[in-house]
């Protein structure tokens, strides 16, 4: 689904079914370098039981026109413009990693609006080593292969683990690559790691915050580590889901994943 959001077209993935106004809608952002086609378990599941499903790509991601956004509050503006284009008047608002951000930004800045928070695979404060950084903006494919070695619980995954044909690091490094390629922009990486390390704001996001949270967040989680994430689910008062997983935990533990933003949602 294609809409046009401050002049600018973006894309949204409506789960392959037709997008519904009308029906309880839940959105689904991608974390950095991600598109949307991290969430397509999801939003294909909640899209075919009554939802009305948009898993947005980010400005500046594959099919969305740039330039990228360079900060967390930027993307929660956004993002309810996109909402207000898709004529969406309230929405649950699920994010992972850097998407996890800019679900609790925009659930702050609009808690009448929001229905529900999911964060996944999150921690606020969320910091990037300054190394990390540099290393994005001399040898970007090394940055990748950093970020995709850290993001999977291990090296040793069985093959074609969770499904047929599955290979978790190279996929993960294969959608950062392409989506790094789809517009030329060589600073990307070093756009979306440096917002979600900027981000300062989000204790006090989550005190504005009025509607039910859960987090889901991996046990073997090396990129946003669990104990990063107490005090914001405090403040949250939210329902926490520790899954037997990493970062990637979408596509690590995809069955569980489901099962806790049913729950969330329900």
């Amino acid at each position: 689904m294609k809409l046009s959001v401050h002049d600018r077209e973006v894309y949204a993935y409506t789960g392959g079914k037709p997008f519904d106004p009308t029906l309880p809608c839940v959105v689904f952002v991608h974390g950095a370098l991600n598109d949307h086609s991290v969430f397509t378990l999801l939003a294909r599941w909640f899209a075919h039981h009554g939802y009305g499903v948009l898993a947005v790509d980010l400005p500046g991601h594959l099919r969305s026109a740039g330039p990228a956004l360079t900060r967390v509050e930027d993307m929660a503006d956004w993002l309810w413009a996109l909402l207000d284009a898709a004529d969406v008047q309230q929405a649950a608002l699920a994010g992972h990693s850097m998407g996890s951000l800019v679900a609790l930004e925009a659930a702050a800045r609009q808690p009448e609006r929001a229905t529900r928070l999911v964060m996944l695979g999150t921690c606020v404060p969320m910091p990037v080593p300054q190394a990390l950084l540099d290393l994005s903006l001399t040898d970007t494919a090394a940055a990748i292969h950093r970020v995709a070695g850290f993001s999977i619980s291990t090296w040793a995954a069985k093959p074609s683990y969770p499904g047929p044909g599955t290979w978790l690091h190279g996929g993960s490094r294969a959608l950062m690559h392409q989506v790094l390629a789809a517009q030329g922009d060589a600073r990307l990486f070093h756009t979306d790691f440096s917002a979600c390390n900027a981000y300062a704001g989000g204790l006090a996001a989550a005190e504005a915050v009025r509607c039910p949270a859960t987090l889901v967040l991996g046990q073997a989680d090396q990129m946003t580590l669990p104990r990063g994430a107490r005090e914001v689910a405090q403040r949250l008062k939210a329902q926490v889901h520790t899954l037997a997983a990493g970062h990637h935990l979408m596509a690590e533990a995809p069955d569980a994943v489901l099962a806790a933003v049913l729950a969330a949602l329900a």
